[in-house]
């Protein structure tokens, strides 16, 4: 692999778990706006779902801010292991393999920018 394409890969894999993460809460928080009044629909876990997915929303856009990057990244594995201990809970193990994914990928970011702070640089 060539210099720049390591230079890109991180920053590039940032930018599309935040954008991605951000889109996908945006469609929950929509979604379940749209049908938080429709017959049926549990109102608890609507108000959970809208509170979650609108935390996540606000974590996604520290994320991709390089300035508030670790604020946002800590954020968003707090409510991902949030989210996978409640669909455990409601037993619905559908789409738990994507909330790990995006846990392990922020996890890699924020690893990768504690590597590349000056304070560990001065410390190795």
């Amino acid at each position: 692999m060539n210099a720049t394409a390591k230079k890109l890969a991180l920053p590039t894999l940032r930018w599309a778990v935040g954008l991605v993460v951000l889109w996908q809460s945006w469609l929950t928080f929509h979604s379940t706006l749209e049908n938080l009044h429709s017959p049926g629909h549990p109102a608890a876990l609507a108000h959970v779902r809208l509170g979650l997915s609108g935390a996540e929303m606000l974590a996604a856009v520290l994320f991709l801010v390089p300035f508030t990057m670790a604020l946002g990244g800590y954020l968003l594995l707090v409510i991902f292991a949030l989210a996978i201990v409640i669909h455990l809970l409601h037993g619905d193990p559908g789409g738990l393999e994507v909330l790990v994914v995006y846990g392990a990928a922020v996890l890699v970011c924020l690893a990768d920018r504690e590597r590349m702070s000056p304070a560990s640089a001065k410390a190795s």
